[in-house]
């Protein structure tokens, strides 16, 4: 089944793209129509049930494991997912809010909060990704009406110039450090719910964090993570950096651009 709005472009403004290069993140609204959201729900969250193993009681995970159910790469699982995941239209805000010739896929990543799932700590994305530059940029796509009980995304604008809390892992550590790095710095902390179509933007460096699901019912996100189609594998700085460079940039040597066959180009400029 074919979804013509993920293959029409979104027009932005110039606004949009100063107020994302100021604050390193946007919301936008009406990105997806509900006719589409309601499809991809019903099949994501197909999709995920059959692919999640976790078998640890939500009372006894960590932090970590309370805040999300992770299902990664979709798109190499359901052809149906892939149309979502390859959409040229989210791939065209994606290139054009970072201002670059084109993007990359670098993974996707369902992020399912369950009813009564805890928060999600502060944190930035990039902590966990080997690549050389800041051009990298996180579509965060409810699946549902967000409202502040599902614990919807929450930013802290322009927070990507801070350096503390870069070095952290997403833990009760990263919520502790990081919630006072920012308080102190007074960066404005956006807490809003997504309606139904609303897509935010994030750039890889920016903090940011969502509040508990207080509600009886799973929040649902779907993720596309991109990145500048010439961006290059740096070292490892850490574990993570190094499982990513094995996971998501296989066979991909440091200093070369990140093309493996699981970073196909999804959008060029013309």
């Amino acid at each position: 089944m074919q979804h013509p709005i993920l293959h029409e472009p979104y027009k932005l403004h110039a606004s949009h793209i100063e107020y994302y290069k100021q604050n390193a993140f946007i919301k936008l609204k009406e990105v997806l129509d509900i006719e589409t959201i309601s499809y991809f729900n019903d099949i994501i969250s197909a999709k995920t049930a059959e692919l999640n193993n976790a078998v640890i009681p939500l009372a006894e995970r960590d932090t970590y494991g309370k805040a999300f159910l992770q299902i990664f790469n979709l798109w190499r699982e359901d052809s149906q997912i892939k149309e979502l995941i390859f959409s040229p239209r989210l791939a065209q805000i994606a290139t054009e809010l970072m201002e670059v010739g084109g993007v990359r896929m670098y993974h996707d990543q369902a992020l399912f909060k369950e009813a009564g799932g805890g928060i999600t700590p502060w944190h930035a994305d990039q902590y966990y990704w080997p690549l050389s530059s800041d051009k990298t940029i996180t579509a965060w796509i409810p699946l549902q009406s967000t409202p502040l009980e599902m614990g919807p995304l929450e930013f802290s604008a322009a927070s990507h110039q801070i350096l503390t809390g870069r070095e952290l892992s997403i833990s009760d550590t990263s919520e502790k450090i990081i919630n006072e790095s920012l308080r102190i710095n007074d960066f404005p902390h956006l807490i809003e719910p997504f309606d139904l179509g609303e897509v935010s933007f994030h750039s890889g460096w920016v903090f940011h964090r969502a509040g508990a699901n207080t509600t009886e019912k799973t929040r649902k996100v779907m993720t596309i993570i991109y990145m500048d189609k010439d961006i290059t594998l740096k070292a490892p700085e850490n574990e993570g950096q190094q499982n990513d460079w094995d996971t998501w940039c296989p066979g991909v040597t440091i200093g070369e651009v990140v093309n493996s066959p699981l970073n196909p180009i999804l959008f060029e400029r013309k």
